[in-house]
């Protein structure tokens, strides 16, 4: 039984850890902020879909605890990021296709 209470018990992060993964999305959504003022053309679009797949990156693993789930639960959320990596990638080259047809 004290077996079963350890595996679920809560993940309690420090404070500190917290306040940084926290410092970090800010500084994250800055950077952002200031990438889309510059005019890079298409590579606009990859900074964007980069800087945004980090911070999604941080909140499932340190505020959804995805760091501490079982390798199975990890393993779907890979499967579901490959995914959504095809689907983003297809929809870059029709991105890239339609700015050069209007070239």
């Amino acid at each position: 039984m004290a077996e079963l209470d350890k595996r679920h018990a809560p993940h309690i992060l420090s404070d500190r850890l917290l306040a940084t993964v926290w410092a970090t999305l800010v500084c994250l959504t800055a950077i952002t902020i200031a990438v889309a003022r510059i005019d890079l053309g298409f590579y606009n679009i990859l900074a964007a879909l980069s800087i945004a797949t980090t911070k999604a990156l941080l909140v499932i693993f340190f505020f959804m605890h995805m760091k501490y789930e079982h390798a199975l639960l990890k393993w779907l959320l890979f499967l579901a990021c490959v995914v959504l990596a095809i689907f983003i990638g297809l929809t870059f080259f029709d991105v890239a296709f339609r700015l050069q047809v209007r070239s």
